[in-house]
Formats: C-alpha cells, sequence, structure tokens
C-alpha cells in the first residue's frame, strides 16, 4: 500500500482546475525494506500479520501466530482536565479532536514488531497533539511466504496477499494508551489493493441475524488490546441492499464499545463510491442514522474541502445533534502534499480563529519515510527536525520555518495524561544507541522500543530568554555514537538512564525558562522533586532551577533552585523539597536557567531525569513468575515470561542479563533477539510511576552443559527428528508441543545415556508451527521450526455458483492455498489481475482481481475442474462439471 487514490466525482471542468493547482506532487512514502546485518530479522522473531474475513471466522487467541508475544497490555490512560491559561494558543478550543493514521516504525509488509534492535526506526512523539492513532500500512496475511517479496520491484509487483484487516503495532498502542490516546485498527477494502477481498464478506449473518465477522473484531480487539477501528471502503460500489446491513455491522462493533471512524467513500443513497469532501446528508448517515441511530463515532473526510464545505460540514452535524469537533474529521494527505498542503487548514477556522470540526492526517510518518537515508543513524536527527516541523510548525522548536505550513499545534491544544501524585521521565524518546542505567552503559547495542518510551515533552521547545535575549537551544542528547543537528556544537554525552538526556546549550545572556510537560500532580506535605543533571560545561554563576506553576495561578512561574549547579561535573541528583506547596496542584512542570551576573558562552547542561514523589511507597512488589519460555540456544534468541501486575503497580519490566540490559515492556513475556551468554544470572525488575524499582526475581541458567544447540527436522511420514551435539544423561525428556492451532498435540519421550538424537512420531503433516524442548536436568534448550506440509484440502464444489454456463468462484475458506487452476476440458482459464498487471491462468491469491472471478464457459457440455495449489506445492483437484456424456 502506499496512499490513498482519490478519484473526483466533480465535473471535468473542476478536474483540470484541480490538476492545474495540483501539477506537481510530491513523491509518495516508500516501503520499509527489510533490515540487514545484525538488524535483519531474528530467526524467531515475533511479528504482525494482516486479516481476510475468513481468517477472522477461523481466530482464536491460541491459534494466532505469534499472538501472545504481540499484544498491548497498557491501559487507556485519562488524560488531565485541560486548562486554557496552560495552553500555547488559549484561545484554541481543546475539545477539537484529532486522528493520525500513519506508520508506526517503519510500513513493513513482514517486519512488523513490538521493539528491534535498530536506532534508525521511526518513533512517534507527539502524543501530545493526538485523540486517535491508527496504523496505515498494509500487512501479509500468516503463512505467505516471505521470498515471494522482492524489495527491488516496483510497488505493484508484489504477488502476494496483504489482509483487509491490519493491527495497530502493540507498541505504539501501548506508548498510545499511556498517553490517553486511543488506538485503532484499519480496515481497507479497493479493487486493486486487496485483490478478491470485499467488504460482503464482513456481512455475513448468522442463524439469528448477528454479525459473526464483527463479533471476532471486537473479540481480536480486546485480546490484542487496542480500541476500534477505522474503516476506508473504497471499493467502486456497494450494493444498495447491502448499506442497511453495512451499518448493522458497524453498530454492532460500536455498541460492543469499539471506537469507529468510517472515511467518506460511499454515498448513503446509491452506494457508489463517491467522494462528498464534507459532511452533509449524502455521507452522515454512515455515522447517524435516522433509523439505526450512531453506527460509527466519526468520519475521517476527503481531502478536497473548502471554507464553504467545512462551514456547512459544521452546521450539518449540529442540526443532526453531533458535535463537529468530534465527529467530523477534515482530511489531510501529509504524505502526499508534506508542507506544500494544496489545502489550507485554516480554512477549518471559524471567525474567531478556532477549528470548526476535528482534523485527520493520513501518512504524517513521512517525516521519517519519505527522508533519503532513512536507514542510516547519523540521518535520525533530519526525522526529528522534520517532525518537529510538521507537528509545530518549527524545526527548531522557535519561529516557524514551514511558510505552507503552521503545523498541527496551531489548531490541536496540548493533551497530557501525567496526573495523579507522581512523575518521573528520563527524557527516553523509545529508540537509542546504547542503554544506559544510573548513568553507566548497561548495553552497548543500539534499540528501538517504544514500549519504555516517557511521556513526550509537552512542548518542543518552548523556551523564554529574559529581556530579549538569544534563548538557549534544546535537544536529545543521544550521546557521542549519534549524530546532532549541523547548528549545535554540544559535547555530547547521552543518557543517565535509557537512551537520550535533554540538553540545553548556547550562551546563557539571560534567564531562560523552557517549560517542558503539561500536568495534573498533586502535592503533598512530603512531595519532592528530584532533578538528575550534568553540568558539562565549565563551572560558572549560573544556577538551574526548577519552574512550576500551579493551578490556582497557572501565569506565575515558581522556580525552586539547585544549589551548586552551576559547578562543572557528572551526573548529580538533587532534591527539593515541594512540601511548601502542599495542597496545590502542578499544572506545567519545566527548568529555568539563571545566567547569573555575566554572560555564560557555551553552556551546556544536560538533565537525565526528573522525579516527583509523593512520599508514599510506590515500590512494585517483586515479580513473580519468572521463567524461560524457551531458550533457543541455536539462534541466539531467548523468550522470557512473569506473572503481570496491575498497570496501577507497574509501569514497566526490566530484564538484565549479568547486569546487563535486555530489554523491557508492561507485559508479561519479553523476547530478545540476541543473547549470546552460555552462564549467568538472569534479572526481572518492575519499575514504578514514580520510578522506584523492584528487588529482582531471577533465573540461573547454564548452557554450557548438555545438550547444547538443539535442531530438529520434520518428515512426511509425520516424524519429527531432533538433534543435539552433546551427549545427555539418562531420562533427558524431549518434548514436541504444536504452537498457534486450535488443538495443542503434544509429544514426549525420554532417551537413554549418551543420546544425541530422538525420533518423535504421529506430528501433523499439515503444516503448522511446533516448539522442541530438551531438558537434561540443566537448563531445558528449545528449538523453534514447522511441520511438513504434505496436504492440502480440496476446494470445495459448493463455493462455485453456476448459472448457466457462468461460473463464480469464491475463494478458498481454508487458509492453506494459493493458487486456484481452473480447466475447461484441460485448457486453462486466464484471470485478471490488480494493477492492470496482465491475466495469468490462476487465480492467485491477493492479487486476481473481484471481478476476474466470474468466468464464461466456452459449452455447456464441457468438464470444468478446480485444482488448488498450497504455499508448498500440493495439489489437489476437483471436479466442479463433469463432461456431458451420450
Amino acid at each position: 500500500m502506499r496512499v490513498l487514490r482519490r478519484r473526483s466525482v466533480t465535473t471535468l471542468a473542476a478536474v483540470a482546475t484541480l490538476v492545474a493547482a495540483l501539477a506537481a506532487v510530491p513523491a509518495r512514502a516508500s516501503d520499509t525494506l527489510p533490515w540487514t546485518g545484525a538488524a535483519a530479522k531474528g530467526a524467531n522473531q515475533p511479528f504482525q500479520h494482516g486479516y481476510t474475513s475468513a481468517d477472522l471466522l477461523r481466530w482464536a487467541p491460541g491459534s494466532d501466530l505469534f499472538g501472545d508475544l504481540t499484544r498491548s497490555r497498557v491501559p487507556l490512560q485519562p488524560r488531565v482536565a485541560p486548562l486554557k491559561e496552560t495552553q500555547a494558543d488559549p484561545g484554541l478550543d481543546p475539545a477539537v479532536q484529532m486522528l493520525t493514521l500513519a506508520g508506526d516504525y517503519g510500513n513493513a509488509f513482514f517486519e512488523s514488531y513490538p521493539y528491534n534492535n535498530e536506532f534508525s526506526a521511526y518513533l512517534f512523539n507527539y502524543w501530545q497533539y493526538t485523540d486517535f492513532y491508527a496504523p496505515w500500512h498494509g500487512m501479509a496475511t500468516e503463512g505467505v511466504p516471505e521470498r515471494f517479496y522482492d524489495p527491488t520491484l516496483d510497488w505493484r509487483e508484489k504477488w502476494f496477499e496483504f489482509g483487509m484487516l491490519n493491527l495497530p503495532n502493540p507498541g505504539y498502542t501501548n506508548a498510545a494508551h499511556r498517553n490517553g490516546v486511543k488506538s485503532l485498527a484499519c480496515i481497507f477494502f479497493s479493487e486493486n489493493d486487496r485483490g478478491t477481498q470485499t467488504y460482503s464478506e464482513l456481512l455475513v449473518q448468522d442463524a439469528n441475524g448477528d454479525f459473526p465477522v464483527a463479533r471476532k473484531l471486537v473479540e481480536l480487539a480486546r485480546w490484542y488490546g487496542f480500541d476500534g477501528y477505522f474503516l476506508n471502503q473504497e471499493e467502486p460500489s456497494v450494493a444498495v441492499a447491502d448499506i442497511p446491513r453495512y451499518k448493522a455491522f458497524l453498530k454492532v462493533l460500536r455498541d460492543s464499545g469499539m471506537y469507529v471512524q468510517f472515511y467518506d467513500a460511499v454515498d448513503n443513497n446509491t452506494g457508489a463510491r463517491s467522494y462528498q469532501n464534507a459532511f452533509n446528508s449524502v455521507n452522515a448517515p454512515w455515522v447517524r442514522d435516522p433509523k439505526l441511530g450512531d453506527v460509527s463515532d466519526s468520519m475521517f473526510l476527503n481531502y478536497w474541502w473548502s471554507k464553504s464545505r467545512l462551514t456547512s460540514s459544521r452546521d450539518y452535524a449540529r442540526s443532526i445533534g453531533l458535535d463537529p469537533r468530534k465527529t467530523v474529521f477534515a482530511g489531510v494527505e501529509a504524505g502526499g502534499y508534506q508542507f506544500n498542503q494544496p489545502y489550507n487548514l485554516q480554512d477549518n477556522l471559524d471567525s474567531a480563529g478556532v477549528p470548526m470540526n476535528g482534523i485527520a492526517t493520513l501518512g504524517a510518518d513521512f517525516v521519517h519515510s519519505d527522508m533519503a537515508g532513512k536507514e542510516d543513524d547519523a540521518n535520525q536527527w533530519k526525522a526529528y527536525e522534520r517532525e518537529r516541523r510538521w507537528w509545530t510548525g518549527s524545526s527548531t522548536g522557535g519561529a516557524d520555518d514551514a511558510p505552507n505550513w503552521k503545523g498541527i499545534s496551531a489548531y490541536i491544544t496540548e493533551r497530557s495524561a501525567a496526573g495523579g501524585t507522581v512523575f518521573d521521565t528520563t527524557f527516553n524518546t523509545g529508540h537509542g544507541l546504547e542503554y544506559v542505567a544510573n548513568g553507566t552503559v548497561s548495553n552497548p547495542a543500539e534499540w528501538s522500543n517504544i514500549n519504555i518510551q516517557d511521556y513526550p515533552v509537552t512542548w518542543q521547545w518552548s523556551v523564554a530568554a529574559a529581556g530579549g535575549a538569544t534563548p538557549l537551544g534544546v535537544d536529545y542528547d543521544y550521546g557521542t555514537r549519534s549524530t546532532k543537528p549541523d547548528r549545535f556544537s554540544y559535547q555530547q554525552v547521552g543518557a543517565y538512564q535509557g537512551g537520550s538526556s535533554l540538553v540545553l546549550t548556547g550562551d546563557l545572556a539571560a534567564d531562560n525558562y523552557l517549560r517542558l510537560y503539561r500536568t495534573d500532580l498533586a502535592v503533598t506535605d512530603k512531595s519532592k522533586l528530584a532533578v538528575t543533571y550534568r553540568k558539562v560545561s565549565a563551572s560558572d554563576a549560573s544556577q538551574l532551577r526548577a519552574a512550576i506553576t500551579f493551578a490556582d495561578a497557572p501565569g506565575a512561574v515558581v522556580q525552586v533552585p539547585v544549589a551548586g549547579s552551576g559547578a562543572q561535573g557528572g551526573w548529580t541528583e538533587a532534591t527539593l523539597d515541594l512540601s511548601g506547596y502542599a495542597g496545590r496542584r502542578i499544572v506545567t512542570l519545566g527548568l529555568s536557567a539563571a545566567a547569573g551576573p555575566a554572560t555564560v558562552a557555551g553552556y551546556q547542561l544536560n538533565v537525565g531525569r526528573i522525579t516527583l514523589t509523593d512520599g508514599a511507597s510506590h515500590r512494585p512488589a517483586k515479580p513473580t513468575g519468572f521463567h524461560l519460555r524457551a531458550a533457543l540456544t541455536g539462534t541466539d534468541e531467548l523468550e522470557l515470561g512473569w506473572n503481570l501486575d496491575g498497570y496501577d503497580n507497574v509501569a514497566q519490566y526490566a530484564v538484565y542479563d549479568n547486569g546487563g540490559y535486555l530489554g523491557g515492556s508492561y507485559d508479561d513475556v519479553l523476547y530478545v533477539k540476541r543473547f549470546t551468554s552460555t552462564k549467568g544470572t538472569l534479572q526481572l525488575r518492575a519499575i514504578g510511576h514514580d520510578g522506584s524499582v523492584s528487588e529482582p526475581a531471577t533465573i540461573a541458567y547454564d548452557f554450557g552443559k548438555a545438550p547444547g544447540d538443539v535442531t530438529a527436522t520434520a518428515a512426511a511420514d509425520g516424524n519429527v527428528t531432533v538433534k543435539w551435539p552433546q551427549p545427555v544423561p539418562a531420562n533427558t525428556r524431549v518434548k514436541v508441543t504444536s504452537q498457534y492451532r486450535d488443538q495443542k498435540i503434544v509429544k514426549e519421550t525420554t532417551v537413554t545415556a549418551g543420546a544425541t538424537s530422538a525420533v518423535l512420531s504421529g506430528l501433523p503433516t499439515t503444516g503448522g508451527h511446533y516448539l522442541v524442548t530438551v531438558c537434561a536436568g540443566g537448563t531445558p534448550v528449545a528449538y523453534r521450526g514447522e511441520f511438513a506440509d504434505r496436504q492440502v484440502e480440496p476446494y470445495p464444489a459448493a463455493l462455485v455458483k453456476i448459472t448457466g454456463n457462468t461460473f463464480r468462484f469464491a475463494t478458498p475458506t481454508t487458509p492453506d492455498w494459493y493458487k486456484l487452476y481452473v480447466k475447461e476440458d484441460g485448457v486453462a482459464k486466464t484471470f485478471a489481475t490488480t494493477y492492470s498487471s496482465g491475466a495469468k491462468p490462476y487465480i492467485i491469491r491477493g492479487r486476481t482481481t473481484l471481478t476476474a472471478l466470474t468466468v464464461g464457459m466456452a459449452r455447456s457440455t464441457s468438464e470444468v475442474t478446480v485444482t488448488i495449489e498450497d504455499y508448498s506445492g500440493n495439489t489437489a483437484t476437483t471436479v466442479v462439471r463433469r463432461a456431458a456424456t451420450g
């Protein structure tokens, strides 16, 4: 998938005007290519996949590939109440909502991971301007061989199936929820991009009139932890008779607690693909139907709006009792036009300068995906500046530098989920070139893991210097291996905790006030604020101060000095007593750099952590149930598990190996991609919302003992042969367990002393995944593999609808198929493919067009057969009409 392809429904004259005005359209977002080198996909690395409607009807949590390793577990957090005095623009309306439809770490088709060992992935850092996040990139369905994807070919040369449904990345959902943002999955239909998949497959009803696919979508969302669905229905038409059923389907989702946004592409009266570019009587019933009531929550308007259309949209929404700020979203083609938008969001402002409708953007990840050299660590600072420019209007955080683009913050107020009585940030943006713990490098390897991203700094950047002096520069410092923006010359010192710290740098000629976080933090009589900083430049008379505003006087900045902070030195933690402000609520939290009597040239101070505590203990309990799920030593991978404590108690978990950081998340599982240690101790610690750390749960391991690295081979006769290099003691247990299938199959045996192999029989020959575990008395060692696939289910003749000499073929409901060869008296029929890529002598999964499934036969007496082929090359032939005799 690239971008939404829009077709005008206006007059030819209007089209001509549009084409003339938009003659130069920027390039579309480029694909995220498979990572190479150390970042290349691990042999057993969990990833997401797409879904067809048939996949959903088969879906169960236990049978979904990696369904146990790709869940979001952070619950949606409440946001603090708006306070206009804290807003960058007090005139903006905080009720105006924002949706971003974009890629996550990238838009990879087979590599959508919760986390990875690659710094240069895209890490979204502007949750504070977002209410809804939904993913926009295709995902291959489960089972598609990755060898089918050739990234060097044109994007129309992807000869495999993408699911009509792709889920939000679980890491992104966790980060969204932490910031009070709802996360949505994406359903997409068009005549090209999803092959034969069509909306009508969603609308199948059972004997009770219910919608089984809708029920599965609700179950799926609850299992994976996201909040609803964005539906992009862009096939040429929806049958008029199907419109009421489609709305009833949507209503099942919404009434089940799902948030539903529908795209402005279907005429409510005719079912034709039609872009209204406004909210009116033609599309509004897809949100509020006169008979059914509310069937969805909101609509993403197509992009060709105008001032008058957006004004009429507001008025129409109000006329039917809807709030346009929450139900009508003016669409912006971010990826297509980038900073040169032909449609100006100023047209969405009323006479008071306040947005009339919500805002939705497609492809705002272009700031990274369309950047030359996006895979290069040295170029990531450019992505940060492009992203800042998109969201705030300024790449540097200062004056606007995009003449045609004011930034989302010109229309959307800042949001925050930082409430309560405690707060902790280490300025962790979710990736790093090393992982640092308490100022010391704990793991030198690069990483990306948005699961452990801190609250983004609310205002990036808001720095005011007294007396009109030039303000200090602000940046994230990722250490000496990173490349900083060209305009900076600061000394890179990196993180105190995580991957980055905040650096204040420049000539300090006057007091500087840096506003950082929007909060609603209650101060108690035992509250303390800890600031961990490092004064890098030479000792001087400057002073770092905490800068706070309170709800009862939001215009007054209260400064609490950090004694001795002008002295050069290493990481230092200063604890400030806030008990004198007990009973008040902190609504903004920032810092001030006081200059002293003279200008400080080349000033640099890094801030590594800010923590608010309330005097109570929020230290989590020692984790329980810590165990090795699988030690995949032959591929240097590890899977760990434990019991998940409630999010009220634990913000995240961190896993260490012999003191070195391995990874973390708020989850009950962790996949480790590079694990080469042979002996030591694994530690699991729970981290509280105030940064406190639990006592560790531990696992001692020793992989230097038998059996060594395990391998296995599955044969066509149902035997699985397991081998290992070191002779094992008597009674060593060897077990094969099926994975990700409806019915678990377990085979186990014991071997004699000195054995180096075992054979287990009676196992499936229909494909699927398995886990081998060998326990020789020490640390169990494992191997993951796939059963032999020697069978394919014949194509059911009942799937063919025959009317005279016209045959309508339906695609199989089984997941195990790749091509269908249809022959009339032994002669192959041909089938058109998507993107006008030519006819093929077979139906190919994911690329044959829907209309091509209807075929006329040359003779009424001919024999018609269908041969099904699966990805393993197995075939079976079904006669769907026998030749006439006599």
